[in-house]
């Protein structure tokens, strides 16, 4: 918990110091390359006090280092240091073997986000439902075909059937993630609109959509 918390300190301390668009241009800047605190001046057109100033937070929230040019001593070139924008990346979820992804039918959220990771990460992937239906609903079948996934019309699951303690498990719906309190719990909850109740290609096409994205986001 306490490397948690060290690492929001850290990360919001980065984020505090690209708060300032200036800031933010020397950054750009220096991600190409190197540059002297002169060039920064010239290049930005900022007066080299205030680039001064703007450096002093940069290095102090560890983005840039100074280096000597090996030529002229008396030289400063500014660099930013290596994987210092990495470090604004959220913690990496623990790895695990299987992702469930469930809904409360398990007849099309959970259905679409679980064919959505298999296709895009190739590990293994799996859905289920608190309540499930007899089949997989017709439009999600559809839609699935139409962006190159295959959905099996039959294939429902409930939770307690499908679910192990290695799963990272991802509840879609509201309902889902409401009701499972107990052994089974999600680490992690998607909002993601019932397409059944309009029961519209539209809307099983904007579930598709919502649910790419944040599979995608993710995966990454």
């Amino acid at each position: 918990m306490e490397t948690e918390r060290s690492s929001l300190r850290e990360r919001a301390r980065i984020h505090a110091a690209l708060g300032d668009p200036a800031r933010l241009a020397i950054v750009d800047a220096l991600s190409l390359g190197d540059a002297s605190p002169g060039e920064i001046a010239r290049d930005l057109g900022m007066p080299s006090n205030l680039v001064a100033h703007h450096v002093k937070v940069l290095a102090a929230a560890g983005l840039l280092e100074r280096t000597k040019s090996e030529a002229d001593r008396r030289r400063t070139y500014l660099r930013l240091r290596p994987g210092a924008l990495a470090r604004l990346t959220p913690p990496r979820l623990p790895d695990t073997a299987r992702v469930v992804f469930v809904c409360t039918h398990n007849s099309a959220r959970s259905q679409l986000a679980a064919a959505l990771w298999a296709d895009r990460t190739h590990r293994p992937a799996a859905s289920a439902g608190t309540h499930p239906a007899e089949r997989v609903h017709p439009r999600a079948v559809r839609v699935a075909r139409r962006h190159g996934l295959r959905l099996g019309p039959a294939a429902t699951a409930h939770v307690s059937d499908v679910v192990t303690d290695d799963d990272l498990i991802i509840a879609v719906c509201d309902r889902a993630h409401e009701d499972l309190t107990a052994t089974v719990r999600p680490q992690l909850h998607w909002s993601v609109p019932d397409p059944v109740r309009a029961d519209t290609d539209a809307a099983f096409e904007d579930a598709y959509t919502d649910l790419a994205g944040r599979i995608e986001r993710l995966a990454a």
